[in-house]
């Protein structure tokens, strides 16, 4: 119910729909979240990634065949991307991709009705973070609600797990993870701690990264 709250007041978030004027559904199962004042969503903890466009993802070559690459991002499908779609790509001028190769592109076309298409430059034409990587890091996969939390600004745990083993991050919302820290054991105790407090409470998360960086694990 939504007493003692006036219901136009209350905003609803992925995983709960209104039913009626003073009741709620909640439509995916995952844990409760609120914001002050009146925000509430279900934090979900669900794999499978279906594409939005605007959206950053982590893809993989698997295909080139001819002017376009073919990307697996996860979904039910794969995605198509232009050689074209690089920062100062051109006819003459191809951007160095390979099969196997890492991507970090985001959706400019994702509806039920076209093939999936990605870019890996911005409005402007500039990478901007977009492109190929992935050289000597680790990439894995966590749920989609570890990924929002990751991606929220001033993350609590991104900011924790910087101090605990400073790294480098990209992460898509596609449920992707990549990390590369000093060396392969930092890296692979990062991938560890992530997949571990999916579903811890803050107290928890900070209590399991108090006992990393004791080497205590």
């Amino acid at each position: 119910m939504f007493s003692p709250l006036k219901p136009e007041k209350v905003l609803l978030g992925p995983g709960l729909k209104r039913r009626g004027d003073r009741k709620l559904l909640v439509v995916k199962s995952g844990v409760l979240r609120h914001k002050q004042p009146h925000v509430f969503w279900v934090e979900n903890h669900q794999r499978r990634y279906v594409p939005a466009k605007g959206e950053t993802i982590i893809g993989i070559i698997t295909v080139k065949s001819g002017d376009v690459f073919k990307l697996d991002f996860g979904g039910s499908e794969q995605a198509s991307l232009s050689y074209l779609a690089f920062e100062g790509a051109t006819k003459r001028n191809r951007p160095n991709v390979q099969v196997g190769d890492l991507v970090f592109a985001q959706f400019i076309v994702a509806n039920q009705h076209m093939e999936p298409e990605l870019v890996c430059v911005d409005s402007a034409g500039r990478a901007n973070g977009l492109g190929v990587f992935g050289a000597g890091g680790l990439l894995f996969s966590v749920s989609l609600g570890l990924v929002r939390r990751l991606l929220r600004p001033r993350s609590d745990v991104v900011s924790d797990l910087q101090k605990l083993f400073p790294c480098e991050l990209v992460v898509g919302m596609n449920g992707r993870l990549w990390v590369k820290a000093s060396s392969v054991q930092q890296t692979l105790i990062i991938c560890n701690l992530l997949q571990s407090c999916e579903t811890m409470t803050t107290a928890q998360r900070q209590q399991l990264f108090r006992r990393a960086a004791q080497g205590v694990l």
